[in-house]
């Protein structure tokens, strides 16, 4: 297993859509303890591996808050399927737009169908943190990062204030 490098705002990947997993072998299994070893060292609640830069449809999660009682979800391929008509709000933050947190209203409840690491088709139903987590994450494959969710205002000063420490990193190496 290996902590992969997480790319940050503003590049370009995190725009794109990514493509499906089209088997599960030995490289992807090898990639989905790469993605969750990252995921805990980072620490975050989820990771999808375009935020590696992999724009493969995989994603994992653990919103559990217990080290000793890790409780890993790994969703390949996945889709929403349903939401609730009832929303919530969380206050979100994401380990590509690094120190960054803003209340994002989300459905309360999703019914996601996915593969699993094992191959055999799922379907989860979501509600509080880990709908939101889901989400967030399926909005990562789809090119979609939560600043979408704020106002036009908000969302520009966070990209131009990244796109900025970008062009000051650059200038320093």
């Amino acid at each position: 297993m290996a902590i992969r490098e997480i790319i940050t705002l503003p590049a370009p990947l995190l725009r794109e859509e990514s493509a499906p997993v089209e088997r599960i072998d030995d490289e992807l299994q090898t990639l989905i303890d790469d993605m969750l070893e990252t995921m805990y060292d980072a620490p975050g609640i989820g990771l999808a591996g375009v935020q590696i830069a992999v724009p493969r449809r995989l994603l994992v999660m653990d919103v559990s808050r217990d080290e000793d009682a890790r409780s890993p979800h790994v969703l390949i391929n996945p889709e929403v399927v349903w939401t609730s008509e009832e929303m919530s709000a969380y206050e979100e933050g994401c380990l590509s737009i690094p120190e960054y947190y803003a209340e994002v209203e989300r459905p309360a409840t999703c019914k996601v169908s996915y593969t699993d690491r094992d191959g055999k088709q799922q379907v989860m139903e979501a509600d509080g943190v880990l709908a939101t987590c889901v989400q967030h994450e399926i909005d990562h494959l789809n090119g979609q990062l939560f600043i979408d969710y704020l106002s036009k205002l908000k969302r520009d000063r966070v990209v131009k204030k990244f796109a900025k420490a970008e062009r000051l990193k650059s200038h320093t190496l």
